[in-house]
């Protein structure tokens, strides 16, 4: 019985056009040249790290794009749905490549990573069974390895094949359970979150439902939230007044809080979300062997120090952990998700094991067809690996290191710029790439304020934490209060860049007195904005600088470095 032809096409004789086959880069050509220029324009009429007006006038942005509804009855066309839509986003979105937005862990991906994006997407690989992504597993298996080498090795990939080549060994799916000696291990995972939940479900598997998880007050939300969504008592937290886990804190509390013999995991944090301190590892890891505890490193933030020869040292004590936790897609320059789980020994990864038989059949096993199920809690996955493979080729373990030391040099230079300024205060030097500062005196509200009334111009994009005196000024005493936190991740900031974003910090604080703006002001329907004039720079704020340089594209370079790969 033939097949019926296709209803209402809107992209060609036959239908919409497919990415793949023989055809499916002759059909994305266009459409990606489509997409960039509508990245361009959107780009500039925004005009700054983020669109102004708050999330009122967004919405109306968004609501302007979508005239005819979300799903219209008959489409517009992929042109002028990619050109709408790919417009209202970027001319609405955050823009991470913008030095002046620096709130969070959100980095401004390398144009190499987001090319190797666009081709996870067409060739649409999942990687739940080896049929599915026959070289993406194989190509994930051995990026694994080489990463989880970096925390439990020298740093250098060592492939240690069994007798008899690769192919026996990828027929076990990348688990070795034959193998004498212990070979480090890792998974893909969308990113922290997972990672510590992975951590804390393998824990749960060896140690029994019992197990009792030790933090530090500084560990991520993502610990706690863990412990909950695997049925364990609630993490045992740990005062770190420091702003770190010390020693001595977690031997109290191991010997006050938890009963003798009882199961534990502690987890220690390299890289803290609020202000980017590093837990004093070698120190915790002696004191989790005294007790008996599983010890696992929720190293998201600070763990690409690994590449750097010069700041790996920071990281000391990481190869003793039974369990790490990575994200490329914060030091590492990659589009999210980008996260990995890594331990020492593959072997440690075998509860994932699960079986499902038309994924994962025992007779296709013993044939040799590899079992990737007990490579991610998750079934249907994209193949996030191509992205890192490929970013790490192309830069190599020297290029990823100039990038994590320059930008922790950028952060160095905000501090001292923040140090020199009397008007400002700093918190405490940087320890990775996070500086908290805020104006002198000022007090929650007034810190507060100018955040809000920066965000609500579109001006510049700026976090706030609340460290509880950790580590910071020896007048604040128990409670630090509210702090702006800049956290730099574009490795290529300018000091003139740094200087424009204290200066309009400082600006902002006679601003908001005594009305500060709020983001979420309503607006006056009608026509969009017309593109804001280019920001001016601000009066230089004395202090050292950092020079500039050249490296792999990112911000205003990805456009053109994109279209350079792509067409």
């Amino acid at each position: 019985m033939p097949l019926p032809p296709p209803s209402a096409p809107t992209d060609g004789a036959c239908g919409p056009p497919l990415a793949g086959g023989e055809q499916g880069a002759a059909a994305l050509r266009p459409l990606t040249g489509v997409v960039l220029d509508a990245l361009e324009q959107g780009a500039a009429r925004r005009g700054g790290p983020l669109p102004r007006g708050g999330p009122r006038r967004v919405a109306a942005g968004v609501d302007t794009a979508l005239a005819g509804g979300v799903v219209p009855e008959r489409g517009t066309g992929a042109r002028e749905a990619l050109d709408t839509l790919v417009r209202m986003v970027t001319e609405g979105a955050a823009d991470p490549a913008d030095p002046l937005c620096a709130a969070h862990l959100h980095c401004p991906p390398l144009a190499v990573a987001a090319a190797a994006d666009l081709a996870a997407s067409a060739l649409n690989p999942s990687l739940d069974s080896w049929d599915q992504a026959p070289a993406a597993s194989e190509l994930e298996t051995r990026t694994c390895r080489a990463l989880a080498a970096l925390v439990y090795g020298d740093g250098q990939e060592e492939e240690q094949e069994e007798e008899g080549g690769g192919e026996a060994d990828a027929g076990d799916g990348g688990h070795r359970a034959a193998r004498e000696l212990p070979l480090p291990d890792a998974l893909v995972t969308t990113g922290g979150t997972e990672s510590n939940q992975l951590a804390l479900l393998l824990a749960r598997e060896r140690l029994g439902p019992d197990v009792r998880v030790v933090c530090g007050a500084n560990a991520h939300h993502s610990v706690h939230r863990a412990a909950w969504l695997l049925g364990l008592p609630g993490p045992l937290r740990v005062p770190a007044p420091g702003g770190v886990l010390t020693p001595g804190a977690l031997r109290r509390a191991l010997t006050a809080g938890v009963p003798p013999g009882a199961a534990v995991l502690v987890v220690a944090t390299a890289g803290t979300t609020d202000t980017g301190a590093i837990d004093p590892l070698p120190e915790l890891a002696d004191v989790a062997r005294e007790f008996g505890a599983r010890f696992h490193v929720d190293a998201a933030y600070g763990g690409m120090l690994l590449f750097s020869r010069r700041l790996r040292h920071r990281l000391a004590g990481l190869e003793r952990a039974d369990s790490v936790t990575l994200d490329l897609h914060k030091l590492g320059w990659q589009p999210v998700a980008a996260g990995v789980f890594a331990v020492p020994d593959g072997r440690d990864l075998a509860p994932l094991d699960h079986r499902a038989d038309y994924l994962s059949a025992r007779d296709d096993r013993d044939a040799g067809l590899p079992d990737l199920l007990g490579r991610s809690l998750r079934t249907t996955r994209r193949p996030d690996v191509l992205k890192t493979a490929v970013t790490l080729r192309a830069l190599g373990r020297g290029g990823m290191a100039a990038l994590v030391e320059r930008t922790c040099a950028v952060a160095r230079t905000l501090a001292e710029l923040v140090a020199a300024e009397p008007r400002l205060e700093l918190f405490a030097p940087p320890e990775l790439s996070t500086v908290l500062f805020r104006p002198a005196g000022a007090d929650a509200a007034a810190a507060a304020s100018v955040r809000r009334r920066l965000l609500a111009e579109g001006r510049a994009v700026l976090g706030r934490a609340e460290p509880d005196g950790a580590g910071g000024p020896a007048d604040v005493g128990g409670d630090a209060g509210l702090w702006l936190k800049a956290t730099l991740l574009n490795p290529y900031t300018a000091r003139s860049d740094l200087e424009s974003l204290l200066a309009l910090v400082l600006d902002a604080v006679l601003d908001a007195v005594p009305a500060p703006a709020r983001p979420d002001a309503p607006v006056s329907p009608g026509p969009p904005a017309a593109p804001p004039a280019p920001r001016p720079r601000a009066a230089p704020v004395s202090g050292p600088g950092t020079g500039t340089g050249t490296g792999p594209a990112l911000g205003p370079g990805i456009i053109s470095t994109a279209r350079s790969h792509l067409s």
